[in-house]
């Protein structure tokens, strides 16, 4: 495939607060899934789609993310004089590509926190990365959605169907499928009650924006919660130019939710050769006793 998409924005800025006191002094997007961190997980699907420059959008306390992407001398003399070859090359690969940081100045939404990004991004298409959205690494969203934007060469927004309870949580759309799973987007609307949305279909956390969306957000007034919303943003530029949306359904965890960070702490435990077989004994254990306690 032949990427015209060759920067990723991740917005980290969010004081996570569904986790305190966890994130008081830690960043939410270092919180780790097994072994690896929320933001090293995003990372690495967009280095999967051969994406090598990344900015992180960043606040106050979030100076563990450049860390963690940074080269780390002590450690890395050390895993080496203990012949931890793997372990040592896994460390240094995350520090080989190039990575930006931009402060965030005040928590004033997505939209805003993209706009931040634009000196780095300049007039180039890019895409978006919610760390929060865990996509199993087996699936292909952001290269299906990098296909369709070479197609279109136009925004493209991912796409999920989402259950009726949960529709006042996302931004949802209105379109017409034009192919299989590709929308062609009329109008979206940002956290509707469920009797006033116009579908099911939720917008969720992957975007591969067009460099004109900038204007647009420098444009947005502050929306709901005094932020500048992406979703308004994204309605003027609708007006002006096509903008599709890929429907997936493939699995993803909202890991900025606890019920849904803990599923996708079990998920890629159960699938991490290191401690997988012992985690699955664990587990029919743990539910064993459950099930025989219940039955008393």
């Amino acid at each position: 495939m032949i990427n015209k998409v060759k920067k990723a924005v991740f917005p980290a800025a969010g004081l996570g607060t569904r986790f305190l006191p966890a994130t008081k002094a830690s960043p939410k997007e270092m919180l780790p899934i097994v072994d690896k961190p929320l933001i090293q997980y995003a990372v690495e699907e967009a280095e999967r789609c051969n994406i090598k420059e990344f900015v992180m959008i960043t606040g106050k306390s979030k100076r563990a993310i450049e860390d963690h992407f940074d080269y780390a001398w002590e450690l890395e003399e050390n895993l080496k004089s203990k012949g931890k070859e793997a372990m040592l090359e896994e460390i240094r690969r995350l520090a080989q590509h190039q990575f930006a940081y931009i402060r965030q100045g005040a928590p004033l939404g997505l939209g805003h926190a993209i706009l931040c990004a634009r000196p780095f991004v300049k007039e180039e298409p890019f895409a978006v990365i919610l760390s929060d959205d865990i996509i199993d690494p087996e699936d292909k969203l952001l290269e299906e959605m990098l296909h369709i934007y070479n197609k279109y060469e136009a925004t493209v927004l991912a796409l999920e169907r989402v259950p009726k309870d949960e529709i006042h949580r996302y931004g949802i759309i209105a379109g017409t499928e034009i192919k299989k799973n590709i929308f062609e987007i009329s109008d979206m609307v940002e956290k509707p009650k469920a009797s006033a949305a116009p579908s099911d279909i939720a917008i969720i956390g992957r975007y591969i924006l067009t460099p004109d969306i900038f204007d647009f957000l420098a444009k947005t007034p502050p929306g709901k919660g005094g932020e500048i919303q992406l979703t308004d943003a994204l309605k003027a530029l609708l007006k002006k130019k096509p903008v599709y949306g890929y429907l997936f359904e493939g699995k993803r965890y909202d890991a900025g939710d606890k019920f849904g960070y803990l599923k996708a702490t079990v998920e890629f435990a159960l699938r991490n050769n290191e401690v997988k077989d012992q985690f699955r004994d664990y587990l029919l254990s743990t539910l064993s006793s459950i099930m025989s306690n219940k039955e008393h």
